[in-house]
């Protein structure tokens, strides 16, 4: 199908309107929103072919400054993260300025495809990759050749990625949780949270903490690398205090602009067991954007008090919340690297010719006060990751947390 002027002209007008009614910020985080489209509405305009139209658009939305913003298709690639559960450092080699794998998830497209933390990425479909180029994007529901420099010489590998189950948050699901002891210290990895209300999810987390770990009192839990995903995370949250502890709160657009009271908003305090119970959620939890998340009151664990969250600069959104939770309302100590800062509310708004504009449609803010969007969480403990020593497996944040979690 030809993807005429008036196709175009559609597209932008309905993103135009979805993002004035429907984003967060009331006030555009300091932007003049009709201005900016119109800045950028004769550039975009001439994009004829869908790809360059799309990266024309999102060159506009970038301007927001706002993290789970942006317009996608079935094609679109995107970050290493979703698509292949792993990421990337910017490193010194012996192979020049190159991109290293860092987080690699059990289970994940990469890890399948026999890639380690340390293996230095040289090209993807045989076009040479580097940090001063670009940082390495796939597409969902492909297969990719690369070629990396691994300890033991050069070597071409295929990864093979699904399909996206979900268009507005397209990623490919890795191992759930692993775990593993560590000196005496459970080493709980966790490396995405998955579904959008997270039963199975917070029912594995369940079956882990209550069959494998009733008897340790020193936790780690390792969040590097983890995107985020959906309501699962509250199983972890309340899985790190006894009670019901309120958590914070998601703040729509209008909430935003007419006022709130934190304690009147609707309370999500229990992932349902089963998905007979969907209906009647969505019912009590239709068309609110506003909503307050507080603990399941599961009670109390020798390891509270004790516990360290490993972060790096990939830990985004729900992982960001678990991280901020664990800090504020447990004293956990976080050691790793800064996270982003990535941590709003977003939904998919399916447009013509295959597009979908993943919007923010509310913000979030922890019950202390704590807003993370933009900001991050910068950890009691700074220790880098670093590329010579995870070329030899060594993991010197994840010792530095296990001793860490052994002092406490």
């Amino acid at each position: 199908m030809i993807f005429t002027e008036k196709n175009r002209r559609d597209v932008l007008d309905k993103i135009d309107t979805l993002v004035a009614k429907k984003f967060y910020d009331p006030k555009f985080k300091g932007h003049d929103w009709p201005a900016l489209v119109e800045s950028h509405r004769d550039r975009i305009m001439t994009k004829a072919e869908p790809p360059e139209f799309e990266g024309a658009v999102n060159n506009m939305l970038r301007e927001l400054g706002s993290s789970g913003l942006g317009l996608i298709s079935p094609k679109t690639r995107i970050a290493s993260k979703n698509a292949i559960s792993a990421t990337f450092h910017d490193c010194e080699t012996e192979f020049g300025r190159r991109w290293v794998f860092q987080d690699v998830h059990a289970g994940g497209p990469a890890a399948n495809a026999g890639i380690k933390p340390g293996d230095v990425l040289m090209s993807i479909g045989g076009i040479e990759i580097t940090p001063a180029d670009k940082k390495p994007l796939f597409a969902m529901g492909q297969s990719h050749n690369l070629v990396i420099e691994k300890v033991t010489g050069t070597s071409k590998v295929t990864i093979s990625i699904p399909v996206a189950k979900h268009s507005e948050n397209p990623c490919a699901v890795p191992d759930r949780v692993r775990v593993e002891m560590i000196d005496g210290v459970a080493v709980v990895k966790i490396p995405l949270f998955p579904g959008k209300l997270g039963i199975d999810f917070a029912a594995q987390v369940s079956e882990v903490f209550d069959s494998q770990l009733k008897s340790v009192d020193r936790l780690v839990l390792d969040l590097r690398g983890n995107p985020g995903g959906g309501l699962g995370c509250l199983r972890l949250m309340s899985i790190l205090v006894p009670g019901n502890n309120p958590i914070g709160f998601s703040l729509g657009r209008a909430d935003a602009e007419n006022g709130y009271d934190r304690d009147k908003l609707p309370r999500f305090s229990r992932i349902p067991r089963t998905k007979f119970e969907v209906p009647w959620l969505a019912l009590r939890f239709v068309g609110r954007k506003s909503v307050v998340l507080v603990t399941e009151g599961i009670g109390a664990r020798r390891f509270h008090e004790r516990v360290v969250v490993l972060v790096n600069e990939h830990t985004t959104c729900a992982s960001e919340m678990v991280a901020l939770f664990a800090r504020e309302e447990t004293g956990a100590q976080i050691l790793g690297s800064a996270t982003p800062g990535r941590l709003v509310s977003h939904t998919g708004f399916k447009l013509d010719h295959g597009f979908t504009l993943a919007l923010p449609v509310a913000a979030y803010m922890s019950w202390t006060g704590t807003r993370l969007d933009g900001t991050g969480i910068e950890p009691e403990f700074n220790v880098d990751w670093s590329y010579s020593d995870s070329r030899h497996d060594i993991d010197t944040q994840l010792s530095d947390s296990v001793k860490l979690a052994k002092s406490l």
